[in-house]
């Protein structure tokens, strides 16, 4: 199962949503972003949110369409994403997709950047990729392991950025800047901009969190 998150995010910044049609299973409306999705001819499965950034005639026109709607006050201690989030891992998927998270206020993005670092995601030992996405970006966190990444046209950057004190024994293989069991310091830039030099690379390592981030210019 593919989950596909939509928050309220500036709409300049999605992707392009049909590319994802197929693949998801389940849409998921936060707050202004359920307006979005149906914007784009998509029903969303689920919609969470204080809706305090749509007009009450948006409001309506969203009640009239959706099944489950949930509404929540404005004052409470958990952001709509958060919200949506937390449901969206309840239902224990495959795979989960967050759009919309990205541009507008910083403290948003940051907070959305840290919903994908909860301890019991950290921890976990299953094959759950989550990923933030926007027009220009892709970005996940990596716990020690080994994983393999293909090719994509639209996005040839490939950003290695250390989350903890630091990465242990990081291992590139396939790309245009190599490692071999390399220690990678937080604060370090040595790992910003790599790209892969075939269709296929791996990349590995043995202790830290790492964050990677796929981009275009």
């Amino acid at each position: 199962m593919i989950i596909s998150i939509v928050a309220g995010g500036p709409v300049a910044l999605l992707p392009d949503l049909n590319v994802y049609r197929e693949k998801t299973s389940i849409w998921v409306g936060v707050d202004r972003g359920v307006y979005t999705l149906m914007h784009h001819d998509i029903v969303p499965d689920a919609a969470f949110g204080d809706f305090d950034s749509v007009t009450e005639a948006e409001l309506a026109d969203i009640k009239e369409t959706l099944n489950h709607l949930e509404i929540y006050p404005t004052e409470k201690d958990e952001t709509d994403l958060e919200i949506a989030f937390n449901w969206a891992l309840s239902k224990h998927p495959e795979e989960i997709y967050v759009f919309g998270a990205t541009g507008g206020r910083m403290d948003h993005f940051i907070g959305n950047l840290q919903l994908l670092l909860k301890k019991p995601l950290l921890e976990q030992k299953n094959n759950l990729n989550i990923s933030i996405v926007d027009k220009q970006n892709l970005i996940s966190f990596k716990t020690p392991g080994t994983y393999s990444l293909e090719a994509m046209n639209d996005k040839k950057y490939v950003s290695f950025l250390p989350i903890s004190k630091e990465i242990k024994g990081i291992t590139l293989e396939g790309f245009k800047y190599p490692l071999t069991n390399h220690v990678l310091p937080l604060g370090s830039t040595q790992c910003i901009s790599n790209e892969l030099i075939s269709q296929c690379g791996n990349f590995s390592f043995t202790d830290g969190i790492l964050m990677v981030i796929r981009s275009s210019d």
